[in-house]
């Protein structure tokens, strides 16, 4: 595993799993928010964030940790292992509160920007909206692409069990 992407849910635990993975396999850990987001929640240009995606494949190793649809399926043909979060819904939502309590008026180091605060306001319930129907719009899609790209190592995990389980077991 050199090239390896993160995917699924928001609070699924991709970011804590993607920082434990990184330390273990000792490559470098890129996180999508931190590129993607500025300011005030705000999403960077698309052509901007393309650019540095771009420039982070041409690399020989990273673990890439986040969804970004749009940029997606060029990610998964330069990938050699995807780690897909397939959580259920409910578990998603209670780790985006989880979290968001947890880092409460903070700045998290896996956002880029400035005054990107957790914080429970307008677009947190938003958020949650889209947290609630991610796999609603977006499962199925996920697992086409996978399946369309069958010379990568696969790894789905459906719960935390799981995730715990491989970091304990299945990494040297």
């Amino acid at each position: 595993m050199k090239r390896i992407l993160i995917i699924g849910g928001n609070g699924a635990g991709k970011t804590t799993f993607a920082k434990q993975l990184s330390e273990k396999l000792n490559v470098e850990l890129i996180h999508l928010d931190k590129i993607a987001r500025i300011d005030n929640w705000q999403r960077v240009d698309q052509d901007i964030f393309n650019k540095k995606i771009n420039e982070i494949l041409l690399k020989d190793s990273w673990i890439i940790d986040g969804n970004d649809l749009q940029t997606l399926s060029e990610r998964i043909k330069q990938c050699d292992t995807v780690f897909y979060f397939d959580f259920n819904t409910i578990a998603c939502l209670i780790g985006v509160i989880n979290r968001t309590i947890r880092f409460y008026g903070q700045h998290r180091d896996d956002v880029g920007g400035k005054n990107n605060i957790e914080k429970f306001d307008k677009s947190k319930i938003a958020f949650l909206r889209a947290v609630a129907n991610f796999n609603k719009y977006n499962r199925k899609n996920l697992y086409h692409m996978l399946n369309e790209n069958s010379d990568i190592n696969i790894i789905i995990f459906k719960n935390r069990k799981q995730v715990k389980y491989y970091l304990s077991n299945k990494i040297l």
